[in-house]
């Protein structure tokens, strides 16, 4: 066992992280969280991980919460600081782990949401003048597409009754039915797109591809200006998954258009949208 404080521990296993491989923006994670830890123990006069016991850890979790952080950030951030005990542990600058048995905050799962009728309605209202932001809505309220695969999409992935949908990150490609209503939309757009070369369908006034953060943004802004600041671009997608299943498609095509890798995923939508039964219809319906 060492008598070394947290200020020459953490450079060390910062270093350590950085020799096995791990990602820039992981390595700034960790040492972000542990510095919070290490600046809490100091204020109360333990300078040594070795000083630290169960209540110091469950303590410094509590204050977190009281701090406004998230159940779900304070977990990763005691996840961080179970990973560096760990560490010391088998480095050996310590014998014994005090994070080992220390409970993670509750972490309640939150209901997806979903527009009504009235609502998507009341959306394409505020968005009509915009028709790159209305394709985008359209595309995702009739295909089910996640925020990245609309970004990701190119020219060449239109076709007249259907998309495709290239695989990107973790998730495997697609083809999906390209119905009347997002076909009009993206036409629209198409007659007022930047004529730039970019092979990405969306692209900003300087021909460069639309970045997630910025979809996101544009239709937090229209939310806000229809009046409904509490949804997002997600619920977006829920509203596809779910008034198809209202409308009686079967789970498989369902599951299918929106890319789900497990068909039990797309069935816990049934409780959301009030269904015991599925459907049988083979065919997605227009939003």
């Amino acid at each position: 066992m060492s008598n070394e404080t947290f200020h020459t521990l953490l450079p060390k296993f910062i270093e350590d992280l950085g020799q096995k491989g791990r990602s820039p923006s992981t390595i700034l994670a960790y040492k972000a969280d542990l510095e919070q830890l290490v600046d809490y123990a100091t204020r109360h006069s333990k300078s040594e991980p070795e000083q630290m016991e169960p209540t110091d850890i469950e303590a410094f979790r509590d204050y977190l919460l009281t701090q406004n952080y998230t159940p779900k950030t304070v977990s990763r951030k005691l996840n961080a600081i179970k990973t560096f005990y760990r560490w010391l542990i088998d480095e050996k600058f310590i014998t014994r782990d005090p994070s080992k048995d220390v409970g993670h905050p509750k972490i309640e799962s939150s209901v997806p949401k979903f527009l009504s009728q009235l609502e998507y309605r009341a959306l394409r209202d505020v968005v009509r003048s915009d028709p790159r932001i209305a394709a985008i809505i359209e595309l995702i309220l009739q295909t089910g597409m996640r925020i990245s695969e609309v970004a990701n999409l190119k020219r060449y992935n239109i076709e007249e009754d259907r998309l495709t949908i290239e695989a990107h990150a973790t998730q495997p490609g697609r083809k999906v039915e390209l119905n009347e209503a997002a076909r009009n939309a993206i036409n629209e757009y198409l007659e007022v797109r930047p004529k730039a070369e970019s092979e990405f369908l969306f692209v900003s006034k300087n021909g460069k591809p639309l970045a997630v953060r910025n979809i996101r943004a544009a239709i937090d802004r229209y939310m806000e200006k229809a009046g409904m600041p509490q949804y997002s671009v997600n619920d977006i997608r829920t509203t596809f998954i779910v008034e198809n299943l209202k409308r009686g498609v079967d789970l498989v095509t369902v599951s299918q258009a929106a890319g789900h890798k497990r068909l039990s995923t797309t069935e816990r939508y049934l409780e959301l949208a009030d269904i015991k039964e599925p459907g049988k219809e083979q065919k997605l319906e227009e939003l």
